[in-house]
């Protein structure tokens, strides 16, 4: 049987995705002790960026499962010294039963996977993020219901998160608003091939008019310390305001996939207001991810 991998969320159909945020769903409203599904199993998880969630979430999961997970990280492993990344693959995976890697190079990942014989999971490169919108798209489920025909604003940087919701637009079928500052618009190849689910808008509170929710992400990630001077002045008229939140629906959330910044790309009264769900949404990542692991690991 072929191997499924999670590198992008594009590697689900919008039916598998949907199946996926039901079983979250299911999976964080009944935790049974004794359901192990991945007794005896292992998640080896590759670290080369530092993480919160990610790493809590999936050691977690794989413990409420009845399975276990290794931390590794470049220094500690031979993926610091110069180890071919298939090399690597091949040996890791001939071990495990399933590999998350947490990366700067999308190509790092996809090069694992082919190299894998079993799953191989995104758990965020430079280019995607894909677990995080497995968990998003659970906390509007629960909120809100299906997001078919619903509206989506992203203000802010074009960058992994904002790819991934553009896949989440494609696969789930809603309409997504980008406002972002020039020269920081996401990868116009996977815009172009979203079609009429993306519309980019010039001003912020016009992308959030009558939308159903509203996201933002830091405006300097990992890795683009060095630019934050640059990146504060190129994004200081796309923070997501009191006012930004009343141009779009009265019912409306706010979802950021955290750590945030307040008074930078989102004001404390946003985040901490009564339409911000950014810590259900956090939590999510952990019942979005045992939903992925079965899926993956035992095929259902």
């Amino acid at each position: 049987m072929k191997v499924r991998h999670f590198i992008s969320l594009l590697d689900i159909t919008g039916y598998e995705f949907r199946k996926l945020i039901n079983r979250a769903i299911e999976l964080k409203k009944h935790r049974d002790p004794n359901f192990e599904p991945l007794k005896g199993k292992v998640l080896a998880m590759v670290f080369e960026k530092s993480s919160t969630r990610t790493r809590v979430s999936f050691e977690a999961g794989m413990a409420h499962f009845g399975g276990s997970s290794m931390f590794l990280s470049p220094r500690d492993t031979q993926l610091g010294r110069g180890e071919p990344i298939e090399d690597s693959a091949r040996v890791i995976s001939s071990m495990v039963d399933c590999v998350m890697l947490r990366t700067h190079s999308h190509e790092m990942v996809t090069n694992f996977a082919l190299n894998s014989r079993v799953p191989v999971i995104n758990g965020l490169t430079d280019e995607q993020h894909p677990c995080q919108l497995l968990a998003d798209m659970q906390t509007y489920f629960e909120k809100r219901g299906d997001i078919k025909g619903k509206t989506v604003a992203w203000i802010g940087d074009g960058n992994n998160m904002c790819h991934s919701y553009i896949h989440a637009a494609m696969l789930l079928d809603f309409r997504l608003h980008l406002a972002c500052p020039d020269g920081y618009r996401p990868n116009q190849t996977i815009v172009q091939a979203a079609g009429d689910h993306v519309r980019f808008f010039a001003a912020p509170i016009d992308a959030a008019k009558d939308a159903d929710l509203l996201v933002t992400d830091v405006w300097a990630s990992m890795g683009q310390e060095k630019e934050q001077k640059l990146r504060e002045a190129a994004f200081k008229d796309y923070q997501i305001t009191a006012d930004i939140m009343h141009a779009a629906k009265p019912d409306a959330l706010f979802m950021h996939c955290l750590p945030a910044h307040r008074g930078e790309e989102v004001a404390a009264s946003v985040i901490d207001g009564p339409q911000s769900v950014v810590f259900e949404e956090a939590e999510n990542r952990l019942h979005a991810q045992k939903a992925l692991l079965e899926f993956l690991i035992c095929g259902k």
